[in-house]
Order: C-alpha cells, then structure tokens, then sequence
C-alpha cells in the first residue's frame, strides 16, 4: 500500500472543495443473523481517501487557507482486540495513514458541530445512508441552535461523490497494479473451472474451484456473486443459484471475479461441460466472440463511451438474421430493438474498486469520451431460450463473453488475456489431463 497516492487524492478533493467540509464515513458492519456478522467491506469512497481498512471510521476534509485532513476511528481496547484483532487507534492511525490529526469516533458528534460551525457548504453524499443522514443533521442542528452566539450552519450541500466519481474514473499506476493482479488470479480461476468442469460434476463444485483459486493466490475475497449457469440457467443473466448437475453437451457460463486490496476483476466466459462445441454452440459463440472484437476494436481515447456497445450490437444483430433467429433487415432490427430479444444489457460498465465502479456515463447529454486510464468491461452476450419461433438446435444456448479493458494512449489493453477465450484455446485447455 502507497500511503502517498490517498494523501494525494485528498489533497485533490481538497483543493477541488474551494471552501466548505467535507464527511465520508466509511461502511457499517452488518449482522447475518444473531451474533454472526457478514465478512466487512469498508465504503469505496472512504477506502479511496483514507486506506484505512477498520469499520466504524470517518474522514472529514476542511477545505480553506489551511486544508486539514481529519480521521475519527476506534480507540485501542486490548480486550476487545483478544475477540476482534487489531486496532490502530487515532494516534497510531493518524502516523501510519498520515492524517493531519485523528480522534475517537466516539467523539465525532460533538466535534462535527465546531467543526461545521461557520462552514459555507457541506460536501456529503446525501441519501446513501439514512442514519449519517440523521447524524448530519442532527449536528447542523447544533450548530443552528447557537444561532445568536454567532454561529451559522452551511447553507449549501453538494454531493462530494461527484468531484470523487471524476476522480475515480482515471485509474493511477497504483490501482492498475491491483487491476492487473485480481485480472491475473481471477484468469487463472477461470482456467481451474474449465479444467474441473465435466457431466455429472454440479454448478457449486466448480463455484468451489474459483473460491479455491481466488484465496490460493491471495485474493481477499469474490468482488460478487459468482454465476456459474449451466445449460439453460446461462440465458438468465443475474442467475446466482449455483445449484443445478452439468449435463453432457451443455454449455457452462461463469461469471466471476475476484477483489485484490479493494479492486475488482469481472470475467465471464462460456465452455462446453464435456469439452467439445457442438456445431450449434460454436456458430453462437463464434458470433459472440466476434461481436466482442469489434467492440474492442473501438475502445481507444476520444471514442465515445457508446461506440463498443454500437460496434457490438451491429454484429450480433447480423448473426442473429444469419441464423434465423430474426428476420429483416439489420437496419431494421437494430432500430425496432428486435434483437433485444437475445441480447438485452448494454456491453460494458466502469470497473474499479467497485464491479459497477463510479463515473457518469453522459456528460451534458452526450456520451463521454474515453481517456487513457480508464477501465471498463466489454461483455456482448446472446441469450437463446427456448421457443417455438427459435430453430431447435439452438435452444437454451447462452454464451457471454466479458474482458476487462484499460484504455491506453494507443487503445487499449486487455487485462484478462490470460482467460482463454477462443474455441481451440478452451477445447485444448479442456482436453489436458
């Protein structure tokens, strides 16, 4: 961990506030069920700021002629570290993450109302949590009250995500590490699935083969739920039941990815169950694949966000009259949206430290451009369920294909190469003892 880059970016939010305080509280934990909590995960925005991993923290940045940064964490408690592990405490913390001062969080709500007090604008994400919403406002309420000792409240409230989403959105040398190493080991899960996958086998145990994978290399964690959809299930798209036997000449979707210091992968990749594409499995995912080249084709800086996603669907489109599956003219099946029927999610989303990460996909109306540094998932997919109107050869196929691309100066890199993803790649892979 380079605690220069989140000094850096605090510094940048800093200067970008002008003026006005800014609070970023980290995420809860959540309980399962009685005493049982779910595996932490702190806020991305807060992560991004602070690098500091322990729940129940906030970060609170005061912009103006003498900028501090602020850390209101946990104290030290030696017994409660025998049940729970580790803490740093606010002084340790504020050494180690390089805060300009750090305090119990205990004391967060008495300190928020000095340190809102004479403030012009107060830079929260309104609306994402419900009890920091009531925390705010409680403190502006303090500082209201003492209204006639000369206090006042900021007038103003801006949303900080969006100075932090522009700021998300182009990914430093760091975080490409990260990228490129959660890319790397959810690859070389995917390889270990296909290798394990065979008839007979269930949807769980080869889920079982990417966990192993992901925690073997090192990976913190599943950046989401893992799908893996066998035969039919693969034509519903969030399909996360994992629970049907993988049957002979089916194909096998998985979509998984792993989480690397706070930065996902997202990789999906569709194989035949016995390791040989039936001729009909092939002509879909051979269109699939090649709707996906095309997409990458266009992703380089000053292309519009939409141009893969246009690239894309003109091909699918076309294969989908090729085989019979919608009738006309490819003009007319794109502009009627007939071939929504078989592919209905758009190709790609930003990829960061969250799956979906941050960032607006318009700006002023119009699709931004992409720019070195940016990341994004490049996913075309046909989904064949079964119907009447559907030739029977190519019922229940559904194939995906997803990447993770880095725009470049000269276009892009592909941070999942390492997955196979042709035809002879897959089957070679498959047929090794």
């Amino acid at each position: 961990m380079d605690i220069q880059a989140f000094v850096d970016r605090r510094t940048r939010l800093l200067k970008a506030m002008g003026r006005g305080i800014a609070v970023i509280p980290t995420a809860p934990e959540r309980v399962r069920n009685r005493d049982s909590h779910y595996p932490y995960r702190h806020d991305s925005y807060f992560y991004y700021l602070s690098g500091f991993p322990e729940p129940e923290a906030c970060v609170v940045l005061v912009a103006g002629d003498e900028p501090r940064a602020l850390l209101f964490c946990r104290e030290k408690d030696p017994d409660k570290e025998v049940w729970d592990g580790f803490r740093h405490g606010p002084e340790a913390a504020r050494a180690a993450f390089r805060f300009d001062a750090a305090y119990p969080i205990a004391s967060l709500d008495e300190k928020l109302a000095e340190l809102l007090a004479g403030q012009a604008v107060l830079h929260y994400s309104m609306g994402h949590d419900a009890d920091w919403d009531d925390r705010l406002v409680a403190a502006l309420n303090r500082v209201r009250a003492n209204v006639r000792n000369g206090a006042h409240a900021p007038a103003e409230i801006r949303d900080v995500r969006v100075e932090l989403d522009e700021m998300r959105l182009v990914k430093d040398a760091h975080e490409i590490a990260d990228m490129r190493r959660a890319a790397d080991i959810s690859a070389a899960a995917h390889r270990r699935a296909m290798r394990g996958a065979a008839p007979g086998r269930f949807e769980y145990e080869i889920e079982a083969e990417l966990a192993h994978e992901f925690r073997r290399c090192g990976a913190q964690a599943p950046a989401y739920s893992p799908i893996v959809a066998g035969g039919a299930n693969a034509c519903i798209l969030h399909y996360v039941g994992n629970s049907q036997p993988l049957r002979d000449g089916d194909l096998l979707l998985i979509d998984a990815g792993c989480e690397v210091d706070s930065y996902a992968a997202d990789i999906t990749r569709t194989f035949p169950v016995n390791g040989k594409f039936s001729s009909a499995q092939r002509d879909v995912y051979q269109l699939v694949l090649a709707a996906q080249q095309a997409a990458i084709a266009q992703i380089a800086p000053g292309k519009a966000w939409d141009a893969p996603h246009e690239a894309a669907v003109r091909v699918l489109a076309q294969g989908m009259l090729d085989l019979k599956l919608l009738t006309g003219s490819l003009d007319g099946v794109i502009e009627s949206g007939a071939y929504r029927r078989f592919y209905m999610h758009r190709t790609g989303h930003w990829l960061g430290m969250d799956v979906h990460d941050a960032g607006e996909y318009k700006v002023d109306g119009q699709w931004r451009p992409l720019q070195a540094g940016m990341t994004l998932t490049v996913e075309p997919g046909c989904y064949i369920r079964a119907a009447d109107d559907v030739p029977r050869a190519l019922r229940d196929i559904g194939v995906r294909i997803e990447d993770n691309a880095l725009v470049t100066v000269g276009g892009c890199e592909i941070l999942t190469d390492a997955a196979p993803r042709t035809i002879s790649e897959i089957e070679s892979l498959m047929a090794q003892d």
